[in-house]
């Protein structure tokens, strides 16, 4: 009838959400923090490894809307606590490299594939880091990192026996050389990390290659 109110219904909740939302706010904030402290007290490499996975661990859990909030909200509490510039080498590339193995992971990708996809942003992080720091800071990082390889290189050359010297395209693919190997160690361990901590989160990703289980005698 005309001027009655019509009855409500109240909309039920999924109970999975808010636990959804306190999850992926306390492994952002964990991501951050491990970051914070890292910067500020670095112990050397090993609060590094876990940069990338709490991230993974929210698409693990929650799937690809709730990583991506989550490297968002990462990085805008780091935008607060250190400056928006030290945030996006954060994001850049350990946020998105969370989201990618928690991708390749709920995927059941092999290692050899998630270690050589990663390793690829992650090199190309340590280049974007070098350009946007060299940005800030008015100096061309690059020359700095050229010359220290040269000079790395005439050495080895000095070494062999060699007497031509090295040119720029072969100093420049050392550089690239190196830092790609670099990344494939870090993504290895990063596996190593994920792999003995997830599976005690009752979260697990794909299996090692039965050489690393039988190297970590792990059952």
């Amino acid at each position: 009838m005309f001027g009655q109110r019509r009855l409500q219904v109240p909309r039920t909740v999924d109970p999975a959400v808010p636990l959804m939302m306190v999850e992926t706010a306390f492994l952002a904030s964990a991501a951050s923090l491990v970051y914070l402290v890292n910067y500020y007290f670095p112990i050397g490499p090993l609060l590094r490894l876990f940069f990338s996975i709490p991230i993974a661990l929210i698409y693990l859990r929650w799937g690809n809307r709730a990583a991506w909030m989550g490297a968002l909200v990462s990085g805008l509490l780091l935008s607060v606590l250190m400056g928006p510039a030290r945030s996006i080498l954060f994001v850049m590339p350990y946020a998105l490299l969370g989201v990618l193995l928690g991708v390749l992971w709920h995927r059941s990708a092999q290692w050899a594939f998630s270690i050589g996809v990663g390793s690829i942003l992650t090199t190309f992080g340590f280049f974007f880091r070098i350009w946007l720091v060299s940005l800030l800071l008015g100096e061309d990082l690059w020359l700095y990192a050229t010359t220290q390889t040269t000079e790395l290189l005439e050495w080895l050359f000095i070494k062999f026996g060699f007497l031509a010297q090295p040119s720029l395209e072969l100093v420049q693919a050392a550089i690239i050389v190196m830092v790609l190997l670099n990344s494939l160690v870090y993504l290895f361990i990063v596996h190593l990390a994920a792999w003995l901590l997830l599976d005690r989160l009752g979260t697990p990703i794909p299996r090692p290659p039965k050489w690393v289980q039988v190297l970590m005698d792990y059952e």
